[in-house]
């Protein structure tokens, strides 16, 4: 009987920013192959689909996510990387891509979500 080695699943929901910065980091890491991608469309089947796979085994289901190990789930980008770049040896502080990517796009859209997230509280 032969062993096979785990493949870490990531799911990506499309146009989702944090999902892209997971991504970049795989690609310019040179890991797309070492992870098995399961993308989606935003309110399709395939959505419905991963939520009830996922929702078993994270407090809140929220994407990107991956299941890194048999049984281990997480869904912040963040870990994700960090748990890829401990495994590949490639540190995300020298992949200019992805320090282009999380620096300059991505940190207007995050001041964006959190200041709709205030208006949100103080209209509530």
């Amino acid at each position: 009987m032969t062993k096979t080695t785990f493949k870490p699943v990531v799911y990506f929901k499309h146009n989702c920013p944090f999902c892209l910065k997971v991504r970049l980091y795989l690609l310019e890491a040179g890991m797309m192959e070492a992870v098995e991608i399961r993308d989606f469309v935003p309110g399709s089947k395939q959505e419905e689909d991963v939520r009830a796979e996922l929702s078993p085994h994270l407090a809140k289901v929220s994407f990107p996510a991956a299941q890194l190990e048999d049984g281990r789930y997480i869904a912040e980008s963040d870990d994700i990387i960090a748990f890829l770049a401990a495994k590949s040896g490639r540190d995300p502080a020298g992949l200019p891509v992805l320090g282009n990517y999380i620096e300059g796009a991505l940190k207007p859209m995050l001041n964006l979500w959190e200041e709709n997230v205030e208006l949100k509280a103080a209209a509530a």
